[in-house]
């Protein structure tokens, strides 16, 4: 496999090892979750919630972290960008805590959740804590610091999954499930203070004093990263403010617990598409810092080319190893009152495909500094995300959201494509493109046409239909040899 390429791949299971972990420990406390959250209604309200801070973790770390990765290419003091970067940022998080402080009555209002404006304060508090400790991790990944990294994210995220654990399974009562929300909200909080704990010897080094001059370059550079950033989670999470938002109707009883159903069904079955986003999420901490480094040698076009055809690889073989194996994974959902939406999981895998995809062609606005087109991509998503769930969900629900995500993520893809290759065109092999995510489409539709044939439905347990199934995934991943053999098994040189 080519140096550069292989070194990437090695840096995703390095970096990644922590996300990768992290993920598979909060996939199994999906079944924790769904147990002891018996109505889907309740774990509604925790997915609710969340979709507030994944807004928020995207939005108050102004994208630093590849502002960062950008300017320490250039700059020979590294120190002086890591303080710009650090003191812009915990001003912002400072004034927006604040702003939480005094407002959350009237926020927790707005959210539906009146009696409990202590949601709101903690959820501020959290994001605040985990938007200053991105950028010590962000430098430990530019500077190597592999083992330092891997330590900090497993401390936080083991110390989270087991308090949760602990604390549910000791002090929850099912019958008050407002304070098994509370119990997770402060272990998070635990986890994400012990995190800032462990890089507060980085933070201890800023020297108090703001470089208007490089602030406002590095300000510049990641604004439309922030607006690109805040678009994208849109895409991904709007769905589930929205889907309890358009189905509330305050004048039908019962109105409220049936929209958070929606919203807790739904993002249980998201879960299920976790093998797909936590290769994505491992795939991002090391393919920033990799990209910039690449950006001055002569053969990094090639670098990129290789890349992406590996990657695509790679995200469609998860695709296929969820939705064909839906009928092993549903067992994480322990409460079958779920598995009503485990029809949207497929179709969520398949646009987790378009966006790794999407997210590998960023390379192109970040590295020539148009940052902007990152932007106004990401907005073509998020107006798409809206209007067609503000159309469909109404009359389909959840469905609608998974279909919305599907179509956003694909326009980004091509818009993105076809405006990288006229401003920094990358030789992708676009052959390979079609015929992985074909073939693995295909494959799909073909176990799908036998399962409807013999009558089963998408969830069912059956040995010989899976063996069947992955069979088809085998024959996959012969294909892939095939085409990738130089790459994955070079030649010797004599």
């Amino acid at each position: 496999m080519n140096a550069s390429v292989k070194r990437l791949f090695g840096q995703t299971a390095v970096y990644g090892l922590p996300s990768i972990i992290g993920r598979l420990l909060n996939y199994f406390l999906v079944p924790l979750y769904t147990a002891v959250f018996t109505s889907p209604s309740d774990y509604g309200v925790l997915s609710d919630l969340y979709a507030y801070v994944a807004f928020l973790v995207v939005l108050l770390p102004l994208g630093m972290e590849t502002a960062y990765f950008r300017f320490i290419q250039n700059q020979e003091d590294k120190n002086r960008v890591f303080n710009a970067c650090f003191l812009t940022v915990s001003i912002t998080n400072i004034l927006f805590f604040i702003a939480v402080y005094f407002t959350n009555p009237w926020i927790a209002k707005w959210m539906l959740y009146p009696d409990h404006p202590e949601y709101i304060f903690l959820i501020g508090l959290i994001v605040c804590i985990d938007s200053l400790s991105s950028l010590p991790l962000a430098r430990l990944r530019s500077e190597n610091k592999a083992s330092r990294f891997v330590t900090i994210q497993l401390t936080s995220i083991i110390t989270n999954v087991l308090l949760n654990v602990l604390l549910l399974l000791s002090f929850f009562d099912p019958l008050r499930p407002e304070e098994g929300i509370l119990i997770i909200l402060i272990v998070n909080l635990i986890s994400s203070v012990i995190k800032f704990a462990l890089v507060s010897d980085m933070i201890y080094s800023v020297k108090i004093g703001f470089d208007w001059v490089l602030s406002k370059k590095l300000i510049t550079y990641s604004f439309p990263l922030v607006i690109a950033g805040f678009a994208g989670i849109i895409n991904e999470t709007l769905d589930r403010v929205l889907l309890k938002q358009l189905l509330y109707n305050p004048d039908v009883p019962g109105s409220l617990e049936e929209a958070t159903a929606q919203v807790g069904i739904y993002s249980a079955c998201y879960k299920l598409a976790m093998l797909v986003t936590i290769f994505l999420q491992a795939y991002r901490y090391a393919a920033e810092p990799f990209f910039f480094s690449q950006m001055n040698k002569d053969d990094k076009l090639i670098v990129f080319q290789k890349t992406m055809s590996i990657f695509i690889a790679v995200v469609c073989t998860a695709f296929l190893l969820v939705s064909i194996n839906l009928g092993f994974f549903k067992y994480f959902i322990r409460n079958e009152a779920y598995y009503a939406g485990l029809s949207v999981v497929p179709i969520l895998l398949i646009a987790n495909v378009f966006l790794g995809i999407y997210y590998n062609q960023s390379v192109w606005y970040k590295l020539s500094n148009r940052t902007s087109f990152g932007a106004y991509i990401s907005i073509c998503g998020a107006l798409i995300t809206i209007l067609l769930n503000l159309w469909l969900i109404p009359e389909y629900g959840f469905m609608a959201s998974a279909f919305a995500t599907l179509m956003a993520y694909f326009i980004q893809m091509v818009m993105s494509y076809y405006l990288g290759q006229k401003y920094y065109p990358i030789p992708y092999n676009t052959n390979k493109f079609f015929l992985y995510i074909g073939a693995s489409c295909l494959i799909f539709l073909v176990f799908s046409l036998v399962r409807i044939g013999l009558g089963y439905t998408i969830d069912v347990f059956n040995q010989p239909l899976l063996l069947f199934g992955n069979g088809l995934i085998l024959l996959y991943l012969l294909l892939v040899f095939r085409n990738e053999k130089e790459m994955i098994r070079p030649k010797e040189v004599n």
